[in-house]
C-alpha cells in the first residue's frame, strides 16, 4: 500500500462486473486495489518474475508458456525477454487491467504486448481452459493472492482437485505447472504431487511478513 509521506493519487478508477478496479500513483509506484483490497504494485516482481523464469529454465526452445493473470506485467515482462518461448499467451479477465498495459503499466511489462508472440485473451481463466483443446510446455499462475488467499470465490476452483486435473489436461507430458502464492500453502503443495508430479518450492523473502512462495510441478504419466 502507499507509503508513509507518499502522496497518492488516483490514475483511473473502473466499474467492472466484480467491482471497483482502481490503478493509483505513489510516487514512482502504482498499484492495483480491487473493490478496496489491495492486490499488487509495481515495488518489486522478484517472486512474480522467478514464477515464470525457474520453469523456463527447461522448457525446450519454441515451446508455449499461459500465464494466467497479468497483474502488474512482471512475469510477462520475464516471459518476452527469454528467446525461449515461441507464444506466450497471457489470460487476463479484466478488460480494463489489458488497457493500462496499452499505458500507464506498459513500462511494467516492458511494452511485452508490442510482443509478436504474445497473445492476450480476454477471459475468465476457468472458463478459457474447459472449453480450450491447446496445451502448453508450462503454465504460470498469479491468480489472486494464491491457493489459500482468492479474492473472488470462484478461483478457488482453479486451486482444487478439479481444478489441477483440468490444469495437467492443459500441460505437455513433462510440462511444468508454476503457482504463486502470497504464503506457504503446504496443503496445496500435497495436492500438487499427488495430481501433476514432483514439486519444487521457491522461497523469496519480501520487505515485510511472510515469504512469497512458487510452487513447481512437473507433469509425470501416471
Amino acid at each position: 500500500m502507499g507509503r508513509v509521506n507518499e502522496a497518492v493519487t488516483v490514475v483511473d478508477r473502473v466499474v467492472t462486473e466484480r467491482g471497483e478496479l482502481v490503478l493509483r500513483r505513489c510516487a514512482e509506484h502504482l498499484e492495483i486495489i480491487s473493490n478496496g483490497v489491495f492486490l499488487m504494485d509495481t515495488r518489486a516482481g522478484m517472486s512474480e518474475r522467478l514464477l515464470v523464469r525457474e520453469p523456463l529454465r527447461s522448457m525446450p526452445t519454441g515451446g508455449r508458456i499461459l500465464i494466467g493473470g497479468l497483474g502488474v506485467g512482471f512475469s510477462l515482462a520475464e516471459a518476452v525477454a527469454s528467446p525461449v518461448p515461441a507464444e506466450i499467451v497471457v489470460v487476463e479477465i479484466e478488460a480494463t487491467l489489458i488497457d493500462w498495459h496499452r499505458d500507464s503499466l506498459a513500462p511494467f511489462s516492458e511494452h511485452a504486448l508490442d510482443d509478436a508472440r504474445v497473445r492476450i485473451v480476454n477471459d475468465d481463466i476457468v472458463r478459457w481452459l474447459r472449453t480450450t483443446g491447446e496445451v502448453f510446455d508450462v503454465i504460470c499462475l498469479d491468480i489472486d493472492n494464491g491457493p489459500e488467499w482468492t479474492v473472488f470465490q470462484d478461483n478457488a476452483a482453479l486451486y482444487g482437485d478439479d481444478g489441477l486435473e483440468l490444469l495437467r489436461e492443459r500441460l505437455t507430458d513433462g510440462g511444468v505447472l508454476a503457482a504463486w502464492s502470497a504464503a506457504a500453502a503446504p496443503a496445496y503443495a500435497a495436492r500438487l504431487a499427488a495430481l501433476i508430479g514432483p514439486v519444487s518450492t521457491h522461497r523469496v523473502e519480501v520487505p515485510r511478513g511472510e515469504p512469497d512462495v512458487v510452487y513447481l510441478a512437473r507433469r509425470t504419466r501416471r
